[in-house]
């Protein structure tokens, strides 16, 4: 295999659909050796939302493999809504879907991150961890998602030990199926984006996939604790 993944074990959350299925696929082109995971369809099912069947799957990638040297933790789930109307259910699942989603695989995935001795954590935070976009109710992914950015940073410190580094990309809006249904219900959003972003124009999974290929390279292995903002300038103002 030749590119600049070659020979790589990655693992891909969330690998079914949008930014995940984007990721597996660059991976896959760059070399790397991937283990595609979802809840259902493509690659290997696992709800990953299950304590005891994500150990499982860990354990079983790892004993095939050896190692893992790339953990991309692309699933991902949130109910958006507004402080008023938002349920405690709703926010406890966008909590879940968020950040024990990140947790419970990385847990997992730790001791053959470890064997690998030079790998590569990807995890996505969001431009949302950073600023409160008018006419989103994204109070739950807000918090969710700047957690994941919290957690990434402590990961990054304790991984350094064991050549684990583990950074965020931290994506604006980005044209996804789950994001399309978002426009189908408020047509005018996309206005609002597009009047925050520095580039007048939205995004869609390759921009972050092409990221996450270089944070796995060898060509970042001085990058840890970092966010990656591929948002089009929307934070950067």
């Amino acid at each position: 295999m030749t590119g600049r993944l070659a020979g790589k074990v990655a693992v891909v959350t969330g690998a079914g659909n949008g930014i995940g299925q984007a990721c597996a696929e660059r991976f896959a082109e760059a070399g790397a050796v991937v283990i595609a995971l979802d809840l259902v369809g493509t690659g290997h099912p696992c709800d990953l939302l299950d304590e005891a069947a994500v150990a499982a799957r860990f354990a079983a990638i790892g004993a095939e493999h050896g190692r893992i040297d790339v953990l991309v933790n692309a699933a991902a789930f949130a109910v958006f809504d507004w402080i008023e109307t938002l349920s405690y259910a709703d926010w406890r699942r966008t909590l879940q879907g968020e950040l024990d989603i990140v947790f419970l695989p990385t847990r997992a995935a730790w001791p053959w991150l470890k064997a690998s001795a030079k790998a590569s954590v990807i995890n996505f935070a969001s431009a949302n961890a950073r600023h409160a976009l008018a006419g989103s109710p994204a109070l739950a992914h807000c918090a969710g998602k700047g957690g994941v950015l919290a957690m990434t940073r402590q990961l990054a410190m304790e991984g350094a030990p064991h050549g684990i580094r583990a950074n965020t990309i931290a994506p604006g809006f980005i044209q996804t199926a789950a994001t399309t249904r978002h426009l189908e219900v408020d047509p005018a959003f996309a206005g609002r984006v597009l009047e925050k972003n520095m580039l007048k124009m939205l995004g869609d999974p390759d921009d972050i996939a092409w990221c996450a290929v270089w944070l796995a390279s060898d060509e970042a292995r001085f990058v840890t604790g970092a966010d990656l903002a591929v948002d089009g300038g929307a934070t950067a103002w």
